[in-house]
């Protein structure tokens, strides 16, 4: 039997709109997918709030750390650019929320074939929110660590400070007490100053020398005992002995070479009777020469004619702290 062009246009008709109807299965199948796309929008959009939320805390934190924290400028200006690093991320995950929604609307309405292919950009958009996720946690993180180490740093300035302060008080309660051991030699070419965290002894030769000379007569060692036993006790102070002359030669035939020679003798015989008369740690203890190098008053020679023990604390736990 010979089909007609008519026949044969309503059989390819029927074969059409058969090939075009969806078993109920497979609507379910479309639809249950669709619901689940829809799931992971929906968790996306969640996890999106999440991080708002931690970015408004972050930035609270942040400004803290600013009003706290002034003299860390250089380590706050990092989190700062990394708060708004964030907040670009913050800004992608968005727009990648809405891009999720609206391949959602079209997978509804689309046909088999348009679904498979959004699905599959489906898919690709939640695997590049997570990525996206991981990074805004990761800079969390960071800006976490940034604000331990400055918790941790401005710990440390406490105890610097605080240790200071510490040190500071002693030397004035030393200062105080050195003086109150010389009351019967101050204003007499003798003075007792605190500055820079030490405490400086200054004793012009008159007090010590005759001229020229190196070996301290008996006022003097009556003035240096004095001292050494109102410093004895003090078990964390380290002691310098300058010894300075004045810009005189010293006269030929002495057993003196010069001013250098002579001011370090001074020096050390200062030393000794500190070391033979009390019980100061020689370890502690250092005697130096400064010749006519380092003059207090350019117009009185006499002045600069002097013996000067500076009294200084024990750093070594500060530099402790400055250097962790």
């Amino acid at each position: 039997m010979r089909i007609t062009s008519n026949t044969s246009f309503i059989l390819l008709t029927a074969t059409f709109l058969l090939a075009a109807c969806v078993p109920n299965r497979k609507y379910e199948e479309e639809k249950a997918r669709a619901s689940a796309a829809l799931a992971e929008a929906d968790a996306a959009g969640t996890k999106a709030r999440e991080a708002e939320t931690a970015l408004t805390e972050l930035r609270g934190s942040n400004d803290e750390m600013k009003r706290r924290l002034v003299r860390l400028e250089q380590d706050t200006s990092v989190m700062g650019t990394s708060l708004r690093t964030m907040t670009v991320q913050y800004d992608k995950i968005n727009k990648l929320n809405n891009e999720l929604l609206e391949k959602y609307n079209k997978l509804l309405a689309g046909s088999g074939t348009e679904n498979r292919k959004l699905l599959s950009d489906l898919e690709a958009l939640r695997l590049d929110l997570m990525n996206r996720e991981d990074s805004v946690a990761s800079l969390a993180k960071r800006i976490g660590d940034k604000q331990a180490a400055l918790a941790a740093r401005e710990a440390e300035l406490v105890a610097l400070q605080a240790e200071l302060a510490a040190k500071d008080a002693a030397m004035k309660g030393l200062k105080d007490r050195v003086s109150a051991a010389l009351t019967g030699f101050e204003g007499k070419g003798l003075t007792v100053v605190q500055k820079d965290g030490r405490v400086y002894v200054s004793m012009e030769n008159k007090l010590l020398f005759p001229s020229g000379s190196y070996t301290v007569d008996a006022k003097g060692k009556e003035l240096i005992i004095k001292l050494a036993k109102a410093i004895e006790g003090e078990k964390e102070l380290n002691v310098l002995v300058e010894g300075h002359t004045d810009t005189d030669k010293v006269l030929g035939g002495s057993a003196v070479k010069d001013n250098w020679d002579l001011s370090v003798l001074r020096a050390t015989s200062v030393v000794r009777i500190m070391q033979e008369s009390s019980k100061l740690d020689p370890l502690r203890v250092t005697a130096a020469g400064r010749s006519e190098f380092v003059p207090v008053d350019a117009t009185d020679k006499a002045k600069n004619r002097r013996i000067e023990i500076i009294l200084a604390p024990d750093l070594k736990e500060l530099m402790k702290l400055v250097k962790d």
